[in-house]
């Protein structure tokens, strides 16, 4: 089982807007609504983007490098985050962004990482990355198989290893999720796979469950009124439960496989609202059984419909009363051992 079976990540990401506040609340909020995880970023500016590198065309309100350093916290706010995580049972993830970013948060000591699928390519990082040992989500939003083939190569030789499918749109419309990557991930890498959501409803991440992804990540925002570029695709809290227990609901199903041939605990049902064989009509001793003296009627502790044809030219050995059940003692047993 991998570290992140049936877990459902909150990624706060950048909406937090740099506020340390925002960030504490945002982890307080997201344990509350459900999260199992809540997914940072780490940028470092200076080691990540040249100063006039273009913006992603969802935010454009300010250069990626200004906007990058301005968001960036401390390391004892890194740890603060950390430690308020174990208070509310959470777990912390982040993604880096660089090799110092990587570096970076092995001194603040996370437990594991999450490769956006802007950094599948840069198998440097990738390197660095499995050389921690730890485990790793991989992203996938941006490559196509060969891209991803060379990443999962690189990254088998460190920690486990969980991919995800992505679709890098913002937001993705049902048609581009690819719910149908998940099966091929799974027969591919032979790997837990996830499920990177950037939908903004529920039911693609809940298929993603039942197609078997075991890890779920939702964009978490108080409002997407907030300022950002996440804030506009993410849940909500409220919205979040919902999905939280939904997901829970659909792991719980998945990991209680039913036997079809178990009914036991349908029994006493079975005899309420299934059928048995009735006489229409008082039918006295000697009675042959013809199709039109017999209804099927409520309950089933009679003779049931699917034996009608067996009794059909059979003798009564006994006076039956209408709208009684047809027991097999109503008849001569001999005809009964004929048949």
């Amino acid at each position: 089982m991998h570290p992140f079976d049936q877990v459902l990540i909150a990624e706060v990401g950048s909406v937090h807007d740099g506020s340390f506040g925002n960030a504490m609340k945002l982890i307080e909020a997201a344990a509350a609504s459900g999260a199992k995880c809540v997914k940072f970023q780490t940028h470092i500016a200076e080691a990540e983007t040249i100063r006039n590198a273009p913006n992603p065309p969802y935010f454009k309100a300010e250069p990626r490098f200004e906007y990058f350093q301005r968001t960036a916290f401390t390391r004892s706010q890194y740890d603060d985050m950390m430690a308020l995580c174990a208070e509310r049972h959470v777990g912390f993830l982040s993604s880096p962004f660089s090799l110092e970013a990587i570096d970076f948060l092995e001194e603040v000591g996370v437990d594991a990482y999450k490769v956006p699928s802007g950094e599948v390519t840069n198998l440097p990082l990738l390197r660095h990355l499995a050389q921690t040992k730890k485990p790793v989500l991989l992203s996938s939003g941006m490559s196509d198989w060969a891209e991803l083939d060379a990443a999962v190569e690189v990254l088998r030789g460190g920690g486990p290893l969980l991919v995800m499918q992505c679709s890098s749109a913002y937001p993705c419309s049902p048609e581009a999720v690819g719910l149908n990557v998940i099966a091929e991930m799974k027969g591919r890498y032979g790997c837990a796979v996830g499920f990177s959501d950037h939908t903004l409803g529920y039911a693609s991440p809940i298929a993603a469950a039942a197609l078997g992804a075991v890890c779920v990540e939702k964009h978490f925002t108080f409002s997407t009124l907030m300022y950002g570029s996440d804030a506009q695709h993410s849940m909500t809290p409220e919205r979040f439960r919902v999905l939280a227990d939904s997901l829970n609901e659909v792991w719980t199903a998945l990991a209680h496989p039913v036997d079809k041939n178990d009914i036991s605990a349908y029994a006493a049902m079975k005899t309420t609202f299934q059928k048995s064989l009735v006489a229409r009509q008082a039918l006295p001793r000697g009675t042959t059984l013809t199709a039109d003296m017999v209804a099927l009627k409520k309950p089933g502790t009679g003779i049931p419909p699917a034996q009608l044809d067996a009794y059909l030219g059979k003798t009564l050995a006994r006076d039956v009363a209408a709208d009684a059940l047809l027991h097999p003692d109503d008849f001569f047993q001999r005809e009964l051992s004929r048949t």
